[in-house]
């Protein structure tokens, strides 16, 4: 491990709170290794440190909660790997490290579309929720995609809305919902739009597909464009 990597490692363990870890909790975020530092900290440690992917890298290898978030937020995403990208994901331990990378990091990858389509099919449960994750920020954040590119993600997320473990539904309805917001011809538009998607999908014999469709539909029949 290089100097910088045992200084920053050093600097998180300083920052702990284990006060803070059991309210973590109360909101989903368990692991093995928590510190109970603020999102708030770990951004403007991140912002001092600047883009480092051997840190990043370093970070990761820890096995420790906060560093693997500072992770996504100092590793260069040109210099993801699909291999990285998969194993990172197998490490994922809840919603906040998986949504939290992706944000952070997976969706400036070149390949970002094409894991949220592989993940998607994936049976672990953080993986597949990293999948749909990705539709969603993509959603919000890849300004050059085609609409057609997110019509084939809402058959994904018709695909997958019967699965009712919580990380998954919630990361469908995610993306059900940010693609509905992307603009008016996936929300409301011809005939393959998100809101027609959530219709079909909430008639589905399955409870998480019901939530996952009334939830977004809610959202969806409100929304204007800007």
């Amino acid at each position: 491990m290089s100097s910088k990597a045992a200084s920053v490692l050093a600097e998180l363990h300083r920052l702990a709170d284990p006060k803070n870890v059991a309210g973590m909790a109360r909101f989903g975020i368990v692991g093995k290794n928590l510190l109970g530092i603020s999102m708030v900290q770990l951004r403007a440690l991140a912002k001092q440190l600047g883009r480092d992917h051997a840190l990043a890298e370093a970070l990761w290898s820890s096995g420790l909660f906060e560093a693997r978030i500072l992770a996504g937020l100092v590793a260069e995403p040109a210099k993801v790997t699909r291999r990285q990208a998969n194993a990172w994901a197998k490490d994922f331990e809840n919603w906040a490290d998986c949504d939290g990378v992706c944000l952070h990091l997976f969706r400036k990858t070149p390949f970002a579309h094409e894991l949220a389509v592989a993940w998607s099919h994936r049976r672990e449960e953080l993986v597949k929720r990293a999948g749909f994750t990705l539709m969603a920020t993509l959603a919000v954040h890849d300004k050059t995609a085609e609409d057609d590119v997110f019509r084939g993600y809402l058959l994904r997320v018709q695909a997958e809305s019967n699965d009712d473990r919580h990380n998954v539904k919630k990361g469908v309805n995610w993306a059900l919902r940010q693609i509905g917001k992307r603009n008016r011809a996936l929300n409301r538009a011809l005939n393959r739009d998100a809101i027609r998607m959530a219709t079909v999908i909430r008639k589905q014999d399955s409870r998480a597909a019901r939530w996952i469709a009334s939830d977004a539909l809610r959202e969806l029949l409100k929304w204007k464009p800007r």
